[in-house]
């Protein structure tokens, strides 16, 4: 797949404030990379250097095929940037605005119009196009400022927080339009804190903190055990009744112990590393001394907890 997005070692300081460090990241065409961390760790920043709106202090970026240092003006036409702050022409009502931006992207407003209007329609802004820009609610604003970034149809998009304001049937129409855009070849960046958004529509995803990519990868990369101990629970009809020795006692089964019990079934967990060939083993062994296996299900670490000792790591190693 093509590259459209690709950093490396990219920088920015702000005088002895190091906002961003060392960033380097790939994106190809038609693939959603999420920035997941906390506020203040440099998501805004990287997004803008990449829409050459802001320029890197240190390193190398390029955005659809062009330098953002050496041909800042050729990214802004291949990129839609939302951003939180979208810095709106408050007394301007919400139609003229946006066929203002039309026009400085070169698009004449009978050709936006139809575009425009479809936009409009898809994030209920139709019933406001006449409304002033200063009268709009955060959510509404929100949805103008991700409008702007879609009029020149992009093939980049760099998305700030692109739900935080939103009812969820917005978020959800962004979402949709972000996985449609994905379909259409679109590379896009994400920036969010916002851990269910970052699993439903990224392909990958950077954890940053303190200026850094920490982690990255798929969701699935992520949440592998570090160890390579995988978790499974094991539900079994009836009580104990002595299977937790029995489990303790099979080759490769290790932190076997009791997740919860009762006397219509309880539920043994253990930790192994060859799970095809232990887990047969386990039920083999259970059901030969008469136990009822009700279910067997490996239980894989989630985002959240690797987000949170990814924060808990920075703080202790920034």
């Amino acid at each position: 797949m093509d590259v459209a997005i690709e950093t490396d070692r990219l920088g920015r300081r702000f005088g002895d404030i190091v906002a961003v460090d060392d960033v380097s990241l790939r994106v190809a065409s038609g693939e959603v990379l999420a920035l997941l961390g906390p506020n203040g760790a440099g998501k805004t920043t990287t997004l803008q250097m990449l829409a050459a709106l802001l320029g890197p202090s240190s390193g190398q970026a390029r955005v659809a095929g062009y330098d953002v240092r050496a041909a800042p003006n050729a990214v802004r036409a291949h990129v839609g940037i939302m951003l939180d702050e979208p810095g709106f022409y408050n007394e301007m009502a919400v139609e003229d605005y946006l066929l203002f931006f039309a026009r400085l992207y070169g698009i004449r407003a009978a050709l936006a119009r139809p575009y425009l209007q479809e936009l409009l329609e898809r994030f209920n802004l139709a019933p406001k196009r006449r409304a002033k820009l200063e009268t709009l609610s955060k959510g509404m604003r929100q949805k103008v400022s991700l409008t702007r970034a879609l009029l020149h149809r992009p093939p980049v998009l760099l998305l700030d927080e692109p739900t935080s304001a939103l009812d969820p049937l917005s978020a959800r129409a962004v979402r949709d339009l972000i996985l449609e855009r994905k379909a259409a070849g679109d590379a896009t960046i994400i920036s969010t804190h916002n851990l269910y958004e970052a699993e439903t529509v990224a392909d990958r995803v950077a954890i940053v903190a303190r200026g850094r990519v920490r982690r990255q990868g798929t969701p699935a990369e992520l949440c592998r055990p570090l160890d390579g101990l995988e978790s499974y629970h094991l539900t079994l009809a009836g009580p104990l009744d002595g299977h937790l020795p029995v489990l303790e006692s099979i080759a490769g089964v290790q932190a076997a112990g009791v997740a919860a019990a009762g006397p219509e079934e309880h539920r043994l967990s253990y930790r192994t590393r060859t799970p095809r060939a232990t887990n047969a083993a386990v039920v083999a062994a259970l059901v030969g001394r008469g136990a009822e296996v009700v279910s067997l299900a490996v239980q894989p670490r989630q985002l959240s907890e690797v987000y949170i000792e990814t924060m808990e790591e920075a703080e202790r190693c920034p």
